[in-house]
């Protein structure tokens, strides 16, 4: 699927993520345990940063400078709303060049939604904006092999895709970085995070 339609498609649910009916707590236990592991806390980047900035407060509570990304410009417009003083970024993840090193790197229920041709690079990138020691948590689908869908759980029509947890593994490992953790957190939803850490 084209990135242009994901990002029409959380322009259509950008209210309903920013509103109080949507879960606060999602995440955030995970987020936590993945900050953790760092030992530097200075900057902070959300991939995919939707519209209710409850990263964003957490990062911001623990002394990071946070910034945000997001392919949907109305997700971007209510984050920006909540947040005036955080750098927010419109752009696509796969063709966007990242300015800069992080510490710490999320990309939350949303790299998922990427070309699956595209993951390797994406991976590689997110990766490649890590400080040495820096740690990414991202969520991807647990499955055995590399594998993409589309459906329209959600409303609007979505396209997902997943390298797959071995393959995953193995591009982690070649990328330079030790995984700290993988958890199936929704079982029996193939929904798996993942926390990794740059030697």
């Amino acid at each position: 699927m084209d990135p242009k339609k994901i990002a029409e498609g959380y322009d259509q649910l950008a209210g309903h993520w920013a509103s109080d009916a949507f879960p606060e707590g999602n995440g955030m236990a995970q987020h936590e345990r993945a900050i953790a592991f760092l030992s530097e806390k200075r900057r902070a980047l959300d991939v995919g940063c939707g519209s209710s900035g409850r990263f964003i407060d957490l990062l911001l509570s623990r002394g990071f400078n946070v910034e945000g990304v997001d392919i949907s410009r109305q997700m971007l417009l209510l984050a920006q709303a909540k947040h005036p003083d955080v750098v927010f970024y419109h752009a696509d993840i796969c063709t966007w060049d990242i300015p800069g090193k992080y510490d710490f790197i999320s990309a939350w229920d949303s790299i998922w939604h990427i070309p699956l041709s595209r993951q390797t690079d994406v991976m590689t990138k997110l990766v490649d904006a890590l400080e040495p020691g820096g740690v990414l948590i991202f969520t991807t689908g647990g499955i055995d092999s590399p594998s993409e869908k589309a459906d329209a759980f959600m409303g609007p029509d979505m396209y997902y895709s997943a390298l797959g947890i071995p393959g995953l593994l193995a591009l982690v490992s070649e990328l330079g970085c030790i995984c700290r953790h993988l958890e199936y957190d929704q079982y029996p939803e193939q929904h798996v995070y993942v926390i990794v850490q740059k030697v």
